[in-house]
């Protein structure tokens, strides 16, 4: 079996895992809620709105703060709604697993130990704009 072939191997047991299918069922219980769907497409007509009016010369400052608090107001209704949080838990537990995945063959590829190589989710990346602080 070559290199690609086991990457596929891979990719078919990361559709097996528990993370994976949580988050396929996170996404069939956030499209299926109307109430969900209908403050996303709320948010969206805000958000054009907003760019539309953005977009003018002599555009309204009312409007515009009108627009954003609107946007604010619905983010905030669709971060609360049940579904979205088990979506946005679901991701993160998904994205985790792809991190650790992606660590250790970049690690490996880097001459590291595949046996040993693996993610620490608390190492410097380097970055500092994106950090959150040394733990």
């Amino acid at each position: 079996m070559d290199i690609i072939e086991q990457t596929r191997e891979i990719g078919k047991e990361i559709q097996k895992d528990e993370r994976y299918l949580k988050m396929q069922i996170a996404i069939q219980n956030a499209d299926a809620d109307k109430e969900l769907q209908d403050l996303i497409g709320q948010y969206n007509l805000k958000r054009m709105s907003l760019q539309n009016e953005m977009q003018l010369q002599n555009r309204d400052e009312n409007k515009v703060k009108a627009y954003r608090m609107a946007m604010d107001s619905l983010y905030g209704s669709i971060m609360k709604n049940n579904n979205m949080i088990e979506y946005n838990s679901a991701k993160e537990d998904l994205e985790k697993l792809m991190r650790r995945v992606n660590a250790i063959l970049e690690q490996s590829v880097n001459g590291g130990d595949p046996e040993t190589a693996d993610y620490d989710e608390h190492a410097c990346g380097g970055n500092c704009a994106a950090c959150g602080g040394c733990h």
